[in-house]
C-alpha cells in the first residue's frame, strides 16, 4: 500500500481511457481503476463486472491504470471473465484446505464450468470425503468475510524463502520466472504464486460446492492416471549387459499394458499400510502385437485402449476389495442390460509363490464371491502362475462368450519390482498384493458387443443419431436449424435433413436407415404452431407435440436409460 500511494504521488499524471464504443474518459495514472471507471458509468455495471480487459490484456479491478488505455469490462457471459471467477473460486479453496490439512498448494486451474486444486500431502492419513462438508462450511465463511484479492510483487529471492518447503513453487520460480521480480496474490492468510488477475474481493463467489467426481469410476475409488506410451526398456538380461549399455538410451518400446508403470509409481517413495489401499486407474492407449489371423474386427486389434487399474493392498484387504470389484462390476453390467458368468480359477498346477498364500487368497475369492449372490462355477488350476483370478464372461447378440472384465489377484509383480510397505508393527518390507482390475476390458471389444447386443440400433441414452429434423420444403428450412439447434441446447445429438433434391419420403426413409431413434418432420403448420410431427426410425407415428414437450418427454426417455424409447414416446 505504501508503495502504491508512493506511486500515486510521484509519477501520478492525467490520462485517457477508451471504452468498446469509442468514449473516452479522463482518469489518473497510479490512481483510477477500472472499477472506479465502471461505477462512473453505472453502479450496476460495476457490480456485474467479473475482470477488466486493459490494452487487450485481462486486469484486476481494483488494479491502477498505469497510462492511456483502452479499456472493456467483462460479465460473466465472457469466456475470460469466467475463467478468472473458476481461478478465483480455487483461491478459496486453497485457503481452506491449507487451514484444514495444511499441505502445499500445487496447481489450481480453472476448466471448463469449474476448477481444482492440486496439493502435496507428506501423507495422507487424515484426507476424507467426509471432510468435504467441512470445507464447504469453511469456504462458506471466507465468502462471507469478503477478503480482497490483493496483487502483490515481490522479489523472486524472497519468494524462493517464502516457499522453500513446496518444491513444486520453487521449480516453477526457477524455471519459469526469469524477472527479478513477480506477483502473487493474497486472499486473508493465503499467499499464492499467481499471474492473476482476480475477482475484488471472495465475496463475489457467490457460493461453491465442493464434490467428488461422480462418475463410476470415481464411486471405484480408483485415482485415474495416464501414463506415458513409449517406454525405455529396462530390463535387460544379465547375459546381454555389455550390448545392452550400447543402445540402452535408444532402445523404446510402445506399452503393451500399465502395470508397470503403476509398480514404478507406487515405489516412488515409501509408503505406509495407512495407505493401503492405494487405487490406481489408467484409460491410456496399449499396443499387442497380435497375429495377423488372431485380428477379428474390434474384437481383437493391435491398439486398443483398457479401463485398467491396479489395486495395492495387503493380504488382509483382499476380500473387502475384491467385493467392491464385484459390485463395481455388477453396476456397470446393469447399465448396459448385460448378464454374466463367474469362474473362481485357481491355483494351477505350475505356479509361483508359497501355497499357504495362495490357499488364504482364494478363500477371500470364493467368500466374496459368495456375498456378491451371483452364482459362480470353480474353475480348478485355470489361475495364471502369479496369482488366482475371476473370470468374466459376457454374451453377445448371436450367444459368443467373451471375457471384458478382469479381476486378477498377482503376488509376483510386488516380488519383480520389490514394492514394500510400512507394516503396522513397524517392519518396512511387508509385501502388497496387486488386483488387476478392468470393467469394460478392451473398450473397442466393449463397443463391438454392444453394437451386436443391439444390432446397431442404439437406444436412445446411447445412441450417437438421436434426432433427425426434415423440413417438408425450402421454406421451412430455417425454422428445422432453429428446432435442431433446440435439441442440442438440451443435450441431444440433433441433425437437419434440407437436401433440396431429396423428396420428403426419401428425407425420412434416409433417417430411418441411418437409425435415428427420432424423425421430425417440420412443415408451415408446425411452423405456425411451433411444433414437430413425431415419428420413429420403425415407422411408428406419434404425431404433432410442442417442441418443448417433445423435448422434455426425450429426456425423460433418456435419462431413465430406455430401452425401448420409440415405443414408450
Amino acid at each position: 500500500d505504501a508503495l502504491m500511494e508512493e506511486k500515486a504521488a510521484k509519477d501520478s499524471k492525467p490520462i485517457k481511457v477508451t471504452l468498446p464504443d469509442g468514449k473516452v474518459v479522463e482518469a489518473e495514472s497510479w490512481k483510477t481503476t477500472p472499477y472506479q471507471v465502471a461505477s462512473g458509468i453505472s453502479q450496476g455495471l460495476a457490480d456485474n463486472t467479473v475482470i477488466a480487459k486493459v490494452n487487450n490484456s485481462v486486469w484486476d479491478l481494483d488494479r491502477p491504470l498505469e497510462d492511456d488505455c483502452s479499456l472493456q469490462l467483462l460479465k460473466f457471459d465472457d469466456e475470460e471473465a469466467q475463467a478468472v471467477y473458476w481461478h478465483s473460486s480455487a483461491h478459496i479453496l486453497g485457503e481452506a484446505m491449507e487451514k484444514v490439512y495444511g499441505g502445499c498448494l500445487c496447481y489450481g486451474p480453472p476448466i471448463e464450468s469449474g476448477f481444482y486444486y492440486d496439493m502435496f500431502l507428506e501423507n495422507n492419513d487424515g484426507v476424507s470425503s467426509n471432510d468435504f462438508p467441512y470445507l464447504e462450511n469453511l469456504c462458506k465463511k471466507i465468502i462471507k468475510e469478503k477478503q480482497p484479492f490483493e496483487r502483490l510483487e515481490i522479489k523472486k529471492e524472497t519468494l524462493l524463502e517464502m516457499f522453500k518447503y513446496n518444491k513444486f513453487k520453487c521449480r516453477i520460480l526457477k524455471e519459469k520466472v526469469t524477472t527479478p521480480t513477480t506477483t502473487v496474490y493474497r486472499c486473508g492468510p493465503l499467499i499464492d504464486l499467481c499471474r492473476g488477475p482476480h475477482v475484488r474481493h471472495t465475496g463475489k463467489i457467490k457460493s461453491l460446492k465442493i464434490h467428488k467426481n461422480s462418475s463410476t469410476y470415481w464411486e471405484g475409488k480408483a485415482d485415474m492416471e495416464t501414463l506415458q506410451r513409449i517406454y525405455g526398456i529396462s530390463f535387460p538380461d544379465p547375459k546381454m549387459l555389455k550390448e545392452w549399455e550400447k543402445f540402452q538410451e535408444e532402445t523404446f518400446a510402445l506399452k503393451p499394458m500399465n502395470c508397470p508403470g503403476h509398480c514404478l509409481m507406487f515405489d516412488h517413495r515409501p509408503r505406509s499400510w495407512r495407505e493401503l489401499p492405494l487405487r490406481m486407474a489408467d484409460f491410456g492407449v496399449l499396443h499387442r502385437n497380435e497375429l495377423s489371423g488372431a485380428l477379428t474386427g474390434l474384437t481383437r486389434v493391435r491398439r486398443f485402449q483398457q479401463d485398467d487399474a491396479h489395486i495395492f493392498c495387503s493380504m488382509e484387504q483382499i476380500e473387502e476389495e475384491i467385493k467392491g470389484c464385484l459390485d463395481f462390476l455388477r453396476t456397470v453390467y446393469d447399465v448396459f442390460g448385460f448378464t454374466f458368468k463367474l469362474n473362481l480359477s485357481t491355483r494351477p498346477e505350475k505356479f509361483l509363490g508359497d501355497p499357504q498364500m495362495w490357499d488364504q487368497a482364494e478363500k477371500q475369492l470364493e467368500n466374496s464371491l459368495n456375498e456378491f449372490g451371483e452364482k459362480w462355477v470353480l474353475n480348478p488350476g485355470d489361475g495364471a502362475f502369479y496369482g488366482p483370478k475371476i473370470d468374466i464372461q459376457i454374451k453377445d447378440a448371436i450367444g459368443r462368450y467373451h471375457q471384458c472384465a478382469t479381476i486378477q489377484l498377482d503376488f509376483q509383480l510386488p516380488i519383480r519390482f520389490n514394492l514394500c510397505f510400512i507394516g503396522r508393527d513397524g517392519d518396512d518390507q511387508k509385501r502388497p498384493v496387486i488386483i488387476h482390475r478392468a470393467i469394460l476390458g478392451s473398450v473397442e471389444r466393449m463397443i463391438a458387443i454392444l453394437t451386436e447386443s443391439c444390432g446397431g440400433k442404439w437406444p436412445l441414452w446411447l445412441s450417437p443419431r438421436q434426432v433427425m429434423v426434415v423440413p417438408v420444403g425450402p421454406t421451412c428450412d430455417e425454422y428445422a436449424e432453429k428446432v435442431s439447434q433446440e435439441f442440442h441446447s438440451n443435450g441431444f445429438m440433433s441433425d437437419v435433413d434440407a437436401d433440396s433434391g431429396c423428396t420428403l419420403n426419401k428425407k425420412i426413409r434416409n433417417a430411418q436407415l441411418a437409425q435415428y431413434n427420432f424423425i421430425l418432420v417440420v412443415g408451415e403448420k408446425e411452423k405456425t404452431s411451433n411444433t414437430v410431427n413425431v415419428r420413429t426410425r420403425d415407422n411408428k407415428v406419434h404425431g404433432e407435440h410442442s417442441v418443448e414437450g417433445c423435448i422434455e418427454r426425450l429426456r425423460q426417455l433418456k435419462a431413465s436409460r430406455s430401452k425401448n424409447a420409440e415405443e414408450e414416446f
